[in-house]
């Protein structure tokens, strides 16, 4: 129970700046459409905002234009009807139908297609075409304050969303691992397996590092050069934790399915693996604990290899899957995969990880630079 309600509280917590911009945009969007529109009931008005500003971080603007034009879809379709049709069941059937045809038709998204059906009901039901054109108004009032929100207010961080995600898959990672050495060290087969089942459900945050690495993309697309290519280099370095995970998760199976005497004596280097990857996810900005990530993991690999000499089946799978997670290490934390292959195979220092790119920092990081070029300019001019 305090598990639970101490997790609730993290996910509340990391998410409170969006909630609040949902909320605060909702109740703008009603202002708007209540006061300076005259509509005395503009319910749709904020609950185009909240749809969509409660989208995934880095689509909520996508959403936005998304809502829009499902609602202008159902509208016309809607007033066609009802120009032609006229009310009732009959009407109502042919509404639907043709608005799901149009929107399939067009290969609309899911949100197209719910908020085209749902403007053409609500025209075809209250017979009002009146009625329709405030919806309009109403929802063009709560999309066009979403997208002042995350378009131009806070505007969304590709490269903070990815390391968000990165950090969170890492987190996991580190705490299969750890659960892992806890086995080891226990001699505790039933803990082994558990660790094995959360290494597995690794993969369901490394889906959502897919998701938000193509949001990301997407967002870069319409960057200036410079910040897209900065995206999408670390994008694909995020995809190295793919492999990352899996060598992990196998690593786990490998130490579950051992006996005690062949696994007993790694506890003490998957306790090290857990160790380096934990920091990985406290310092993702950190060119120095990247580095010292990379130069751990080497040296890890090196030793088990050392240390362990002729072994059976059992530990010479360890061994291998242990330099395969510590190669996957090196390799996130910024160095070629070559090279990291290379320094793993000849006991050799692998290269300088390069320093990861900042992250903006949204509005304030905005405004800070905005106040560094203008302190600068008068030495451009010349003037002073």
């Amino acid at each position: 129970m305090a598990a639970g309600l101490s997790a609730a509280g993290r996910r509340v917590t990391a998410d409170v700046w969006p909630l609040l911009q949902a909320t605060a945009s909702a109740t703008a969007a009603w202002l708007v459409a209540r006061y300076l529109f005259d509509h005395p009931t503009p319910y749709f008005a904020p609950i185009a905002a909240m749809i969509a500003l409660t989208a995934n971080l880095g689509e909520r603007g996508q959403h936005a234009v998304r809502l829009l034009w499902g609602v202008i879809l159902g509208l016309a379709v809607g007033e066609a009807v009802l120009a032609t049709v006229g009310t009732g069941p009959g009407a109502m059937a042919l509404g639907v139908f043709v608005t799901l045809t149009a929107a399939r038709a067009l290969g609309s998204p899911q949100l197209v297609v719910v908020q085209a059906t749902v403007s053409t009901i609500l025209v075809v039901a209250v017979g009002d075409e009146a009625n329709g054109v405030q919806r309009l108004v109403d929802v063009l009032t709560g999309a066009g304050i979403a997208l002042v929100v995350t378009q131009i207010l806070f505007p969304p961080e590709p490269l903070a969303l990815l390391r968000r995600a990165e950090k969170s898959a890492l987190t996991a990672i580190a705490d299969g691992l750890a659960s892992t050495a806890d086995a080891i060290a226990r001699d505790d087969d039933g803990l082994a397996e558990r660790a094995v089942g959360k290494l597995r459900d690794v993969l369901d945050r490394l889906e959502e590092l897919r998701r938000v690495g193509r949001a990301g993309t997407s967002m870069a697309r319409r960057a200036l050069v410079g910040r897209a290519t900065v995206v999408v280099r670390e994008k694909e370095n995020a995809e190295h934790l793919d492999l990352l995970g899996a060598g992990c998760l196998m690593l786990a199976r490998l130490v579950a399915s051992a006996d005690s005497d062949a696994r007993g004596r790694f506890q003490r280097p998957v306790r090290d693996l857990a160790d380096v990857i934990a920091s990985l996810a406290h310092a993702l900005d950190d060119r120095d604990v990247r580095q010292r990530a990379a130069d751990r993991a080497l040296d890890l690999a090196t030793r088990i290899t050392v240390d362990v000499g002729p072994a059976d089946s059992d530990r010479t799978f360890l061994v291998h899957s242990l330099r395969t997670v510590a190669t996957d290490v090196i390799v996130f934390a910024g160095v070629d995969l070559a090279d990291a292959i290379e320094a793993v195979r000849d006991g050799v220092p692998a290269q300088r990880v390069p320093p990861p790119a900042p992250v903006s920092g949204r509005l304030l990081g905005w405004a800070g630079r905005m106040w560094s070029r203008a302190r600068r300019s008068p030495d451009r001019n010349g003037s002073g």
